[in-house]
């Protein structure tokens, strides 16, 4: 929790309490249903909850803004990005019904009320947002071709509508087909703990 407090100065007592509430939810929750792996359930704040934050370094969420979460997993990036935009609409999906079991409860336990969750594919959701983000491993390109159709045409924010994936690795040969009209912003820009130095945002506009 010191890790969200270190480079989240700004937050309020509700959403303190919210964040430091995460570590007991996900080591409950996780030992019943393993949507992170054992091994890396202490590293919570670091390789899950800041890493989702990474995405609110990149983009300033203006209120009414609608985004959703592709393959969601146990709830990152959504979670703690509808905590930080509590004024922001959540929809988090994924095609594991248990993991999605797993968000829906978190996201009560905390009152998250600008948080929904559905159990389905992407190629299934009609409904339009501003933002589709995602931590999948899916490549982006594809990932480009099944949201497409889910990115509104009404604009709210600094950057125009469009797909934030967080991604690790190499990634110039990945964004090739859309180079003229994507942002790779490294997270060592923002975070300086080790894990960060091969993690980015990627943000492409549709």
């Amino acid at each position: 929790m010191e890790l969200i407090k270190k480079y989240f100065k700004n937050l309020t007592p509700e959403q303190t309490a919210q964040f430091e509430k995460l570590d007991e939810l996900y080591h409950d929750w996780n030992a019943k249903i393993n949507v992170i792996s054992r091994k890396d359930i202490d590293n919570l704040y670091e390789h899950h909850v800041l890493h989702s934050l990474g995405i609110a370094e990149v983009i300033n969420f203006k209120p009414g803004t609608k985004i959703m979460d592709l393959g969601t997993g146990g709830g990152f990036p959504g979670i703690p990005l509808a905590i930080m935009f509590p004024q922001c609409q959540f929809h988090l999906v994924d095609s594991i019904g248990k993991k999605i079991k797993v968000c829906t409860e978190v996201a009560q336990a905390l009152n998250l009320t600008n948080v929904t969750t559905e159990w389905t594919r992407a190629e299934n959701i009609g409904e339009k947002y501003h933002f589709v983000v995602s931590r999948a491993v899916m490549p982006l390109a594809d990932l480009v071709k099944i949201i497409r159709k889910n990115i509104a045409k009404e604009q709210l924010n600094a950057l125009p509508n469009g797909l934030i994936c967080l991604k690790g690795g190499e990634l110039a040969h990945e964004t090739l087909p859309m180079k003229n009209h994507t942002l790779i912003t490294p997270l060592s820009d923002y975070f300086e703990e080790e894990f960060f130095e091969t993690k980015s945002v990627v943000y492409t506009s549709l």
